[in-house]
C-alpha cells in the first residue's frame, strides 16, 4: 500500500515520515542500548523486523517528558491501557533514569538511520532544512510529547536534526490526534475500535496490542452502539464513519501551521522522505504495513466504504 495515496498533505507527510522516525521502535541499535541499561531484549521478529519490548518502549518514549510517573506516560500516550503502562514505567525507572534512556533512544535511532541510509543520504541538507521549517511554527500547548521533544538538546550528528525535528513533527501529530478524539467525546477503547474499522481491520485486532481485554472491548462496543456510531453487527454507521473521518480532519487542521510554512515544498519533502522510508523498509527497519499504510488505504479514493 502506498502512503502517497492519502488524501491530504498532512497525511501524506505523516505517512512518509513514519518509517524514518518511527523506526526507532524497531531499531536493533536501540534495543541493544536498552539491554545495556538492564531492559529485556526485543521479544522477537515479525517478518524480519525486531519488535519493541514494552517496558523499554514506554520508558524510552516517555523519557522525552522527563522522569514522570507511569500514569503521566499513559495519559500522554492516550490509547494504551494505563494498568499496563504504569507498572512498566515504574519498572523502567528502577533500571535507569530519564536522561540515560533518552540518550539510548537517540543513539539507537541515529544508529539505524546511519546504518541503512548512510551518514549523509541523498537530500539530507534539504530534508533537514524543510523539517526545521515545518516544525518552527508548531504549537506544543496541550501536546506533552511534542513539548518534551522540543525541550531536548540538539543532537551532534549529521542526521541529528532530521531525527529531532522529525520526532517533534510526529509527536505533534500524535498529540493533536489525541486532542481531536478526546474533544469528540471518545475514550481510548472507543477510538481504538473506530480506528480499526477506519483502517479496514477486524475489531479487537490491532487494539489488543494496547493492553485492552475482552471486557473492556465489550463495554466500549456497547457505548458506541448507544451513541449510534456502531451497528449491531460491529460495523460503522454513517454517523460513526463521519465522526471518525472528522477526527482525522481535525488532526490535519491542527497540523496546518507546518503545511503552510512548507508551502509547495511539502511535496518535495514527502518525496524525499518516501525514498528514505522505502530504504528503511527494505532493510527491515520498519514493518511493511504500519498504521499510516492502513490509514492510506482507508482514505484512498479507490477504497470502499462500509
Amino acid at each position: 500500500m502506498d502512503t502517497i495515496t492519502t488524501t491530504t498533505a498532512e497525511r501524506r507527510l505523516g505517512g512518509a515520515l513514519e518509517p524514518v522516525i518511527g523506526g526507532v521502535y524497531f531499531s536493533p541499535e536501540a534495543h541493544e542500548n536498552y539491554v545495556a541499561l538492564g531492559f529485556d531484549p526485543s521479544p522477537g521478529e515479525l517478518n524480519g523486523v525486531p519488535m519493541p519490548e514494552l517496558v523499554s518502549y514506554f520508558t524510552s518514549r516517555g523519557s522525552v517528558m522527563g522522569q514522570v510517573s507511569g500514569n503521566v506516560v499513559a495519559s500522554a500516550f492516550g490509547v494504551f491501557k494505563p494498568e499496563v503502562v504504569a507498572p512498566a514505567v515504574s519498572r523502567g525507572w528502577e533500571l535507569t533514569d530519564a536522561p540515560s534512556v533518552c540518550s539510548a533512544r537517540d543513539e539507537g535511532a541515529l544508529g539505524q538511520l546511519e546504518r541503512i541510509l548512510g551518514p549523509e543520504p541523498d537530500g539530507l541538507a534539504r530534508v533537514s532544512e524543510l523539517l526545521a521549517t515545518a516544525t518552527e511554527p508548531l504549537h506544543t500547548a496541550g501536546r506533552p510529547l511534542a513539548a518534551g521533544v522540543r525541550a531536548l538538546p540538539a543532537l551532534d550528528h549529521p542526521l541529528g536534526a532530521v531525527f529531532r525535528n522529525g520526532d517533534l513533527l510526529r509527536e505533534c501529530r500524535g498529540d493533536s490526534h489525541t486532542l481531536a478524539w478526546v474533544h469528540a467525546g471518545l475514550d481510548a477503547t472507543e477510538i481504538s475500535l473506530l480506528t480499526e474499522l477506519y483502517w479496514g481491520l477486524p475489531l479487537r485486532s490491532y487494539s489488543r496490542t494496547r493492553g485492552w481485554n475482552t471486557e473492556d472491548f465489550d463495554a466500549a462496543e456497547d457505548r458506541l452502539r448507544s451513541r449510534g456510531l456502531l451497528t449491531s453487527g460491529g460495523d460503522f454507521t454513517s454517523k460513526g464513519r463521519d465522526l471518525r473521518e472528522g477526527i482525522e480532519a481535525a488532526t490535519d487542521e491542527q497540523m496546518q501551521p507546518a503545511i503552510a510554512a512548507l508551502g509547495p515544498a511539502v511535496e518535495e519533502l514527502v518525496d524525499l522522505l518516501a525514498n528514505w522510508a522505502k530504504q528503511i523498509r527494505d532493510a527491515n527497519g520498519y514493518p511493511d504495513s504500519g498504521p499510516h499504510e492502513l490509514a492510506a488505504a482507508a482514505t484512498s479514493p479507490s477504497s470502499s466504504s462500509s
